[in-house]
């Protein structure tokens, strides 16, 4: 479907359209606008990755493993 999308002549294409709509002094601030919102957003995956692999579960379990490794035993009442 999507085979030939953003072929060289396409992408030329894109750009004079683009030019042509916002003007050569409104593009740079466009394209500055549109790196800080993807710098942004790889930061932020960046962050969630780190939480991720930190857990403060782990860090407990590593902390007490006596505590973690015991179990408890839970009688059912009589009915």
């Amino acid at each position: 479907m999507f085979e030939g999308l953003l072929q060289p002549t396409h992408l030329i294409l894109l750009l004079a359209i683009a030019l042509l709509i916002f003007g050569p002094r409104k593009l740079p601030e466009l394209g500055q606008g549109l790196g800080k919102g993807i710098r942004g957003f790889k930061d932020a995956l960046r962050g969630v990755g780190e939480e991720c692999e930190y857990s403060p579960l782990q860090e407990r379990s590593a902390a007490s493993p006596s505590t973690s490794n015991t179990a408890r035993k839970v009688e059912k009442p009589v009915v």
